[in-house]
């Protein structure tokens, strides 16, 4: 049941952007802002309609590709048992996207605000919860940290989610502290995100060369 609601939520946003969308249109220039810096500033514009649609026309194919995977992953089977949290994983992502679709027509409609700031907590979050469910998610192909190494053991896989859920959700709250120090917002997201990134590749590495000498 808890599946259903989810999928019901997910639709209803998709379909609310598009009202969104098709609301505002009327009422907004040919060229309206799209992007803006680590200060906030608008320096990206396009078109009205990509302006407005994009987001809600990648939601759509993102979600088809969140439907594939569960049917076309080797290890299908162990998607199955973190299924819930593969759903809800899902459910946020889109309320994020969601989130910064409406901040993006707010901005347009004049409403006065610094946009970076405001999403970079959004962010925080997002790799908060990403951390909290690394740990549960099972071995497959196409989520949570897939390296050579994790790949290939069992152990590997476990042993680098359980750390790489410890610094996801570091990540997170470096990168919302973040909004409190605004000229250098840029590298409360970069140094968390590549420090652990790179960390965990290694890491993976290391686990497997030390099971493989185990072995031997």
């Amino acid at each position: 049941m808890k599946i259903k609601k989810i999928t019901v939520a997910i639709i209803l946003l998709i379909v609310l952007s598009f009202l969104i969308g098709i609301f505002s249109y009327q009422f907004l220039p040919e060229k309206i802002a799209s992007h803006w810096n680590s200060k906030g500033e608008v320096d990206g514009y396009m078109s009205k309609f990509w302006g407005l649609f994009l987001i809600p026309i990648i939601s759509i194919f993102l979600y088809l590709l969140f439907l594939l995977v569960p049917k076309i992953d080797p290890l299908k089977r162990n998607i199955e048992k973190f299924r819930e949290y593969y759903d809800y994983l899902i459910l946020v992502i889109f309320l994020f996207l969601f989130y910064v679709f409406l901040l993006t027509i707010l901005a347009n409609f004049g409403y006065k605000f610094n946009m970076t700031a405001t999403i970079i907590p959004a962010v925080g979050l997002l790799f908060f919860y990403i951390g909290f469910i690394l740990n549960k998610v099972k071995r497959n192909w196409f989520i949570g940290i897939r390296t050579p190494w994790t790949l290939s053991s069992e152990q590997v896989w476990r042993k680098t989610h359980e750390l790489g859920s410890k610094l996801f959700k570091i990540s997170g709250v470096i990168i919302f502290v973040g909004v409190f120090f605004q000229d250098y917002l840029i590298w409360f997201i970069l140094v968390p995100v590549i420090v652990t990134t790179v960390w965990l590749v290694f890491y993976s590495y290391l686990e497997y060369r030390k099971i493989k000498g185990v072995r031997k």
